[in-house]
């Protein structure tokens, strides 16, 4: 049963993006939504019927502004105002990013993923992102997504850094990178490219705290198999800031590359200093990691763990990218 919700999970993406009208988007982000809420309810407990229930309630009020508008359209399209299609317009981008979580409707997400596991949490993170993004890179841009890129910038740098919850690190860490893929819906489609590399740094971050059983900064420190471990942890994290030369710096520099190219300086430049908070709180995770030397006697010992290999893309993929660069 979880993989057949798996499956139509990705047929109900796949009809968002080759729908021909509003109405047919609107549908495939329903059909969406049911196949996400089963998933979230694998494990049958309080904690999964209550992000259930979050992610229901927030979701369905997104729908019904985004189908309510809609439907509305014809009628302010009849109208000689040019008020009426700002407003319109306008509002259908607010409730597709009350369905994403990006700032300022970002609360809900960081309480919902305390409760997720984190294959749950990886879905929730990159694939339930696409279909919105879509249908904003086919809306106007107006200054609405102007102040949920700064505001999500800003949020996600900020709010990691109260907290000893991994998972709500992650969260953060999430709308933060959200805030560079709208950046990239100016250019259509170009946000593809910082979502596929988000997306595989994101499966071998989970990865590991899945296989290492780790939901918080204690735990990340004692449950530590060997410093191997612990400089692969250290290359993840990284990565996720966005380090050179780590996979993660490549999206980001596609995205101030096409940022300098529309002239938005200071909006990129906002970024780039919130991007250095995000940093500053991986290194935290990382000092936490390496300062523990209860593990040194471990470095050379053979562990058979099939997600580890994961990690091993982040340090050799840039190698390739830059070799086809040159």
């Amino acid at each position: 049963m979880y993989l057949m919700f798996f499956i139509l999970l990705i047929i109900s993406i796949l009809i968002t993006i080759n729908s021909q009208n509003w109405l047919g988007m609107w549908m495939g982000m329903e059909i969406n939504l049911m196949m996400f809420i089963p998933i979230l309810f694998k494990l049958n407990n309080k904690k999964s019927a209550q992000s259930m229930m979050l992610y229901f309630l927030n979701q369905s009020i997104g729908s019904i502004t985004l189908l309510t508008f809609l439907l509305l359209n014809s009628f302010f399209e009849m109208s000689p105002s040019l008020t009426w299609g700002l407003i319109n317009n306008n509002m259908m981008m607010i409730s597709l990013i009350l369905k994403m979580g990006a700032a300022p409707f970002h609360f809900w997400l960081p309480q919902m993923m305390n409760f997720m596991e984190w294959m749950e949490m990886f879905l929730l993170m990159t694939l339930q992102k696409i279909a919105p993004l879509f249908v904003i890179s086919n809306l106007k841009i107006n200054w609405i997504i102007y102040m949920s890129i700064i505001m999500s910038a800003i949020v996600g740098a900020i709010g990691g850094m109260n907290t000893t919850s991994l998972r709500k690190i992650m969260a953060y860490s999430s709308i933060n990178h959200l805030s560079w893929m709208l950046l990239l819906t100016f250019n259509h489609l170009q946000w593809w490219k910082y979502l596929i590399i988000y997306s595989m740094i994101n499966l071998s971050m989970c990865m590991l705290f899945y296989s290492h059983k780790v939901y918080t900064i204690n735990q990340m420190m004692n449950n530590m198999p060997s410093m191997t471990s612990k400089y692969l942890y250290a290359s993840m994290f990284l990565s996720m800031g966005g380090l050179p030369p780590f996979l993660g710096f490549m999206p980001k520099w596609i995205v101030i590359q096409s940022t300098i190219d529309n002239n938005n300086i200071i909006i990129i430049s906002t970024m780039i200093m919130m991007s250095i908070i995000t940093l500053f709180y991986y290194m935290r995770l990382i000092s936490y990691m390496m300062m523990n030397f209860s593990t040194n006697s471990k470095w050379f010992k053979v562990y058979n763990n099939k997600y580890i290999y994961m990690t091993y893309i982040n340090m050799t993929l840039p190698i390739y990218m830059i070799m086809n660069l040159i």
